[in-house]
């Protein structure tokens, strides 16, 4: 959950790994007097013998994970989608005013219904593909549960939680889910 959330508070990180608060800081604080995380203003972040320990232990405990064709199967019917949410993504905070884009101010709400639309109908498409990942992982069912929320809190009005970057955004959590199933994986982002 660190690696995954980069720098962050111990809830954040809570959040992540679908963890109690007390068990992580718990966690947090053996790490720190391991060698690997740092902690700077409450929030903590992997030491870089940390990451090499981390990595480590992803191929060991994930070994056979990065084997099973159902999980690989599931992360490339996840790209498939991945694409397609990164232009609803560019469509939702950019649109085209004679034949530049700019930032969406959002004040054409019939735009941002149609794009509400299809983030909808996309979640819908891709909550078997996560059915699936989780089968194989039950602990990636938080993405489930926080993408469910943002989506329909997007839904009832507050466009933050599409994809602002200060929220668990429907974007925050799946760039999120996306990370988790790389190092699942012991893959990296295409650029």
């Amino acid at each position: 959950a660190v690696a995954i959330k980069k720098h962050a508070a111990p809830d954040a990180i809570a959040s992540v790994a679908g963890l109690p608060a007390a068990r992580v800081a718990a966690a947090l604080e053996m790490g720190v007097a391991k060698g690997r995380l740092v902690v700077a203003d409450g929030r903590y972040v992997l030491t870089p013998a940390g990451r090499l320990m981390l990595d480590g232990e992803y191929s060991r405990y994930y070994g056979e994970l990065r084997v099973d064709g159902r999980f690989s199967g599931g992360y490339e019917r996840f790209e498939v989608v991945n694409r397609e949410l990164k232009q609803l993504i560019t469509d939702w905070q950019t649109v085209d005013i004679g034949g530049k884009r700019v930032a969406n101010d959002h004040s054409n709400k019939e735009h941002d219904a149609r794009i509400l639309d299809r983030l909808a109908a996309l979640h819908e498409r891709f909550e078997p593909i996560l059915k699936g990942l989780v089968t194989c992982t039950p602990r990636l069912a938080v993405y489930a549960k926080k993408l469910e929320a943002a989506l329909n809190k997007a839904e009832d009005g507050d466009h933050a939680w599409v994809s602002d970057a200060k929220t668990e955004s429907y974007h925050t959590v799946w760039f999120e889910l996306h990370e988790d199933l790389l190092r699942l994986l012991g893959r990296v982002r295409d650029e």
